[in-house]
């Protein structure tokens, strides 16, 4: 074996020392960068230089924010409070129900399966209660509410109160009819600005399956009484509600375990309820189904 002593080398010294010196100086660059102590730049601009930056973006900004007022101020003076300058083009309404389900299911055995629904119509009707409904002023039937052309808000509202609704008005029974297999639907047309429908409208629901099922409407033969329209907006006319048809379905032992797709729709009027692109559209269907 042979062994070979080195001594120190001078050149590795010098370069050791010259990358410390080299660090050295690229830290201090870099804080010089953020911060220079000899011409009191940072981020290399001086304070007045930093303060006509931020003044000049602050009058830009503000000129802007101005300009967008401007602009939104310009467009509101040519709406009008009570009247939308855009309307939608659809001529009739869509057809809703209550509870808001599609399909309803329930055991009539057990009441935590129907109360969902029950509690949702309950919560619906209460402001059709006949104490708020009196506040409103007397409509002749049969005619169109119209306000005078001068008007610019709808003063009058007509009342339509909850015992109108009788059986499926929950004032005698707030289970309506659910525990019996007997349940209520309600029924209402969605709004329209200035609709008035030609003739007299009317709910007509049906069941498809071989044995008709037997059904209760109120008000009488559901009729939606002409004097609640036209409707003129949520501003220009508070306080409206819809007014509702509600549907009992007299469902027999032999219906019951059964899904049954009922469907109902506005007829007797001039509004579509045939339109196959929307099936909502012055029709709706859905599914009952009453467990025993």
């Amino acid at each position: 074996f042979s062994f070979v002593l080195e001594g120190p080398n001078p050149g590795r010294a010098m370069a050791s020392t010259e990358d410390k010196a080299a660090s050295k100086e690229n830290t201090s660059s870099w804080k010089d960068s953020f911060y220079n102590p000899r011409t009191g730049e940072v981020l290399g601009r001086t304070a007045s230089s930093w303060a006509l930056i931020l003044l000049f973006y602050l009058v830009f900004y503000c000129f802007l924010a101005g300009m967008f007022a401007l602009t939104m101020w310009v467009l509101l003076l040519t709406l009008d409070d009570y009247v939308p300058r855009y309307r939608d083009r659809i001529p009739t309404p869509g057809l809703v129900i209550r509870p808001s389900t599609l399909d309803i299911t329930f055991n009539r055995s057990e009441p935590q399966k129907y109360e969902v629904y029950t509690k949702e119509l309950e919560n619906f009707l209460e402001k059709y209660n006949d104490n708020v409904q009196e506040m409103n002023s007397e409509c002749t039937p049969g005619v169109y509410t119209k306000k005078d052309e001068d008007q610019e808000k709808m003063d009058k509202v007509c009342p339509f109160k909850r015992t109108s609704l009788r059986f499926c008005s929950g004032l005698t029974n707030n289970k309506f009819g659910y525990p019996e297999g007997k349940p209520c639907v309600l029924l209402k047309l969605n709004r329209i600005i200035g609709l008035m429908p030609d003739g007299d409208p009317y709910i007509n629901c049906t069941i498809k399956k071989d044995n008709p099922v037997q059904m209760h409407y109120f008000p009488r033969e559901g009729k939606i009484d002409k004097m609640y329209f036209p409707y003129y907006g949520k501003k220009a006319h508070e306080n409206y509600l819809q007014p509702l048809v509600a549907v009992q379905l007299l469902l027999t032992k032999e219906d019951y375990n059964k899904e049954l797709s009922v469907e109902c729709r506005v007829e007797g009027c001039s509004l579509r309820n045939n339109d196959e692109r929307d099936k909502f559209l012055g029709r709706v269907t859905f599914r009952i189904k009453v467990v025993e």
